[in-house]
Parts: C-alpha cells; sequence; structure tokens
C-alpha cells in the first residue's frame, strides 16, 4: 500500500483572495477531493512538497489546515483513493482527439497540423503530471501521439529517413577534417543541429552542401539524414545521436540531452518541457532564412546557446 497526504482546510469565506489561491495550487498539485474541505495525494507524486507548504501557507494567513500522512486502513480504502487519481477518461478523449487529428493531415496546412500537434502534445503532458499511477492508458496516448508526430512529419517532409539496423560505428575524429558534409535542402531540426555538432566536435574545417536530391550526392561528401547516407537514423536513433555516439560525444551530458530534445523534437517520444519553446525557434528561424546557408549559421548561433544553458544547468 502507499502513504498517502491528507489535507484538512477550513477557509475563510471573505476575503476571497486566500480561497482563490489555495483552489489554484491544489489543482496544480493535482491533488483529489475526498469531500470540501479534504483533499487527498500519493506521498510519492512529485507536488506533494507543494501539498505540504500549502498547508504552511494556509495556517500562515490564520486559517485551520493540517496535513497527515498514512496509509489506507485496507485494500478497499486503497483503491477508493485510487480511484480519485483514475486518469483512463483523460486519456480516452486524448486517443480520440488524435484519431481526429490523423484524419485531417492530408487536409490542413503546415501552421494548422503543427498546432494541433503541439496543442495534443500538452494535453499529453498536463495528464501525464497528475497521473501518479501510469497505467497502459498512458502508453497507449504517448504512443499515438509519437505515432501522430512521426506521420506529419512524413506528409510534411517524404523524403525524412527510415531507421536502419545497423550498428553504430567508433570512429575517429582525426579521420573526419576538412569534409564535405551533405545533406537535404532546408534542413530541420535534426540537420541543423547535426552540422552544429559536426563543427563544434568533430570537423574543424567542414563545408556543407544541400542537396535538392539525395539520390545525386557528390561520393567524396559525407551524407547524413537520408536513406542510403553515411550517417542517418539507426533503431531509436536519430542523426544528431548517431553521430555524436559514433565519436564517442554522447557521454557528455549537455550534448546528451541535446540529443533527447533533438530526438524528440524530430520524431517525437518522451516529453520534454524544453521541447516547444526551441521547436518554434527553429520553425521560426526557417520562416526567416529561405537561403539554407543563411539558416546554418543563423541556427548554429542558436544551438551554441542552446549548449551553453544545458551546460549550465548541470
Amino acid at each position: 500500500m502507499n502513504d498517502w497526504l491528507i489535507l484538512t482546510a477550513t477557509l475563510p469565506t471573505t476575503p476571497s483572495g486566500l480561497r482563490v489561491r489555495v483552489w489554484r495550487a491544489l489543482k496544480a498539485t493535482g491533488a483529489g477531493t475526498l469531500r470540501e474541505g479534504v483533499y487527498v495525494l500519493p506521498a510519492i507524486a512529485p507536488s506533494a512538497l507543494a501539498l505540504r507548504e500549502l498547508a504552511k501557507t494556509i495556517a500562515d494567513a490564520g486559517a485551520d489546515a493540517h496535513l497527515l500522512e498514512l496509509r489506507a486502513r485496507d485494500a478497499a480504502q486503497e483503491q477508493a483513493f485510487r480511484a480519485l487519481f483514475d486518469r483512463s477518461e483523460h486519456y480516452a478523449e486524448l486517443l480520440q482527439a488524435v484519431k481526429d487529428a490523423r484524419k485531417s493531415i492530408g487536409k490542413a496546412t503546415e501552421a494548422e497540423l503543427h498546432k494541433t500537434l503541439r496543442n495534443l502534445e500538452q494535453q499529453l503532458q498536463q495528464i501525464q503530471a497528475s497521473d501518479f499511477f501510469p497505467s497502459e492508458d498512458g502508453t497507449r496516448c504517448v504512443d499515438a501521439v509519437t505515432t501522430l508526430r512521426r506521420e506529419i512529419e512524413l506528409h510534411l517532409s517524404p523524403d525524412e529517413p527510415s531507421p536502419t539496423k545497423a550498428v553504430v560505428p567508433s570512429l575517429a575524429i582525426a579521420d573526419y577534417q576538412g569534409r564535405t558534409w551533405a545533406t537535404r535542402k532546408r534542413p530541420w531540426v535534426d540537420r541543423l543541429a547535426t552540422a552544429w555538432l559536426v563543427s563544434r566536435f568533430i570537423d574543424k574545417s567542414p563545408s556543407f552542401i544541400w542537396l535538392s536530391d539525395p539520390k545525386k550526392c557528390p561520393k567524396s561528401a559525407l551524407g547524413y539524414d537520408f536513406d542510403g547516407a553515411t550517417f542517418t537514423h539507426v533503431g531509436e536513433l536519430v542523426t544528431f545521436e548517431v553521430v555524436a555516439k559514433s565519436f564517442g560525444l554522447d557521454e557528455k551530458p549537455a550534448l546528451a540531452r541535446l540529443g533527447q530534445l533533438v530526438h524528440y523534437i524530430d520524431v517525437g517520444g518522451i516529453p520534454l518541457d524544453e521541447a516547444p519553446g526551441i521547436e518554434m525557434i527553429v520553425r521560426g528561424l526557417q520562416a526567416q532564412y529561405a537561403d539554407d546557408d543563411e539558416l546554418h549559421e543563423a541556427a548554429f548561433a542558436f544551438f551554441d546557446t542552446l549548449h551553453a544553458a544545458l551546460k549550465a544547468a548541470k
């Protein structure tokens, strides 16, 4: 059985400011309501500390509040507590919204598709934030949203590479100097981040070309992020992660975190808090620069800043 936090609170009717503050704070914790003035939260919840602080806030305001930590008296009460956190209905609604979104892929504009995807991913994150007892419903929703992201990206960029089953090689940086690196034109986040990774950590004097037709990639160039390229998606890894792993760079915490962000924005997966903002900036860069060399240069500065922020966060 789990440990549970029980908050009892008796709030004055006036002034209303305290009641509103408490209501908002309770909603943010994801606490369940046993009855008016009595709230329950699993002690394992990430928001447990916030509930403890809320009890203190209420008491400091002169109102009556008590926070108890206990275990259910029996299996029936344990089940009753858990039922307060059943998110199956929310997940079912989200799954239906994903199904509706899939039907609109061929009809909606690019901007509409990205907006729909962002909204669905935000809904998923909100449900997960208060899903303290994860179930198959949550797993199905994550898979559905990930699949939707992939379908949208394939619709918008039909030449996206298919993952291979190859083994990621271990390569020496010294053997990859002064090379020409080639990828598809109008580079998106994986290609832009990989170009930055190559320039900053691998090749001291690289040159980049943007291909209208990847099948016409020069034999002397190192192709990346297209089918048949030297570096492309392998298994669950996107190109950035493959290149980082090939040269032993995936052991650097900031680069590993950047790889996770690139992965999620490119093909979906586990939602990451920073991802929506990063995705919006990269889309803004694409909209601002029609020339791929200029886009690459602008993105280079952005990834420098992002990498510095990730390093500072460790």
